[in-house]
């Protein structure tokens, strides 16, 4: 469902613009419309459109119920998913994500993100959200409310006024952009070259197990860990492949992006084994340099959400977890400002964000350096240690009764040591 754009002669008593209508837009769009606040988002593309980021986290579950969209998501026929596989050289180690530390939803989907994000987009529609799709923002002027100059799909340019401004834009990080927001990651600089195939696994098996395709599978090259793959069941015979690394490991890059990608394959012999008879059904595509961060996420007229504030890593799924979370707790905070009650975004919105991103955060580094993987790996865990970390893995970032949470990088640390 796409809604015709409207002219300058219907901008009266806007609430909210959100700029972008991908999830952590939509959910803050239908959040803010059951609130009772008038919304409007800007969309610079038309849905459906490819985005990568397929596997979400169960996590996600409670967030998609919280904006009434939970018996569509339910009802759309998605790839099941009830936790994550992880596999280097003979190991092989798998997560059950109903078998963790924190309540609440143990499976998921893993989602064409081009029909996922539609769904999303049309059901908040159905509820009444107003979405202008083929709009680009060209300027903002937050010298009084927030006030965007919006380039129509005509090309007519108009001005809308709202009382705040939500930033759900995603890679295309529109605030940042605009107002100078940038900030370098401190993260290292990878590279993610993907695409989607056929597989063709059929009764091919992972280590002597049949290959399952209710888990996300993420292998480590055999000789660098830095490099790894992920194999993301779609349907039953199709998945989203892609590899991960720092881009001078990843043989001929900017050549041939297809030709890398399986010769990439090919060193590990796991993964090539289980796709020996796949094909590509779509151009490979490249991501680079993908991590970014922002120097301020929020003031009392504009915040940013999800991947427009800071993206870390693909390792562990947790984008569209963010972007929904930083949805859910930023339009509590805008109904409260919007009703007449002072709000302190740094610390309502801001700091309580960013407790679970750098809960991410912590996992992704300890990942890159070897640490991680050593407990992923390890071949005796204890069960109430792995039932702490399955929680982390499936978005409970952040749920601070679990230790692993609250303390993260001293508990790490900790099972680190125990590990060796």
């Amino acid at each position: 469902m796409q809604t015709a754009s409207a002219t300058q002669g219907n901008q009266a008593d806007i609430d909210v613009v959100i700029i972008g209508a991908g999830p952590s837009g939509s959910i803050a769009a239908s959040l803010l419309h059951q609130a009772g606040k008038r919304v409007v988002v800007i969309e610079k593309q038309h849905f459906p459109r490819f985005s990568i980021g397929e596997s979400l986290l169960p996590c996600c579950m409670q967030l998609i119920e919280e904006a009434n969209m939970l018996d569509a998501v339910n009802a759309a026929g998605f790839q099941f998913k009830n936790g994550a596989a992880f596999r280097y050289r003979d190991q092989y180690i798998n997560f059950d994500f109903t078998d963790k530390f924190t309540p609440g939803p143990g499976t998921t989907f893993q989602v064409e993100r081009g029909n996922f994000d539609k769904l999303l987009a049309d059901t908040a529609a159905a509820q009444g959200v107003e979405i202008r799709y083929g709009e680009t923002v060209e300027s903002i002027d937050l010298s009084a409310s927030p006030t965007l100059s919006v380039r129509d799909e005509i090309g007519k340019l108009y001005t809308i006024e709202a009382k705040y401004l939500l930033d759900a834009s995603g890679f295309g990080r529109v605030l940042p952009r605009l107002l100078d927001l940038e900030k370098p990651s401190n993260l290292a600089n990878r590279s993610a070259v993907f695409t989607h195939i056929q597989d063709n696994i059929g009764d091919k098996e992972v280590d002597g197990k049949p290959f399952d395709r209710n888990k996300i599978l993420v292998s480590v090259h055999p000789k660098n860990r830095d490099i790894w793959y992920w194999l993301i069941p779609l349907s039953e015979d199709k998945c989203s492949l892609g590899v991960v690394g720092e881009p001078h490991l990843l043989n001929g890059l900017e050549d041939n992006l297809e030709e890398m990608l399986l010769d990439m394959v090919k060193q590990e012999p796991g993964l090539n084994q289980l796709l020996s008879d796949a094909e590509v059904l779509r151009e490979c595509a490249l991501l680079k340099g993908y991590s970014a961060n922002v120097s301020t996420l929020a003031t009392d007229k504009f915040a940013l959400l999800g991947n427009a504030g800071e993206f870390l890593d693909p390792v562990f799924s947790s984008g569209v977890t963010i972007a929904m979370q930083s949805a859910s707790m930023a339009v509590k905070c805008i109904a409260r400002q919007l009703n007449g009650t002072p709000v302190n975004w740094e610390q309502e919105y801001s700091i309580p964000l960013m407790r679970g991103v750098d809960t991410f955060r912590t996992y992704v580094e300890a990942w890159y350096d070897g640490r991680f993987q050593d407990v992923i790996f390890y071949d005796d865990p204890d069960n109430k240690i792995k039932q702490m970390i399955c929680s982390i893995l499936a978005g409970y970032a952040w749920d601070e009764s679990n230790p692993f949470v609250n303390d993260s990088r001293k508990r790490l640390n900790l099972i680190v040591e125990l590990c060796k």
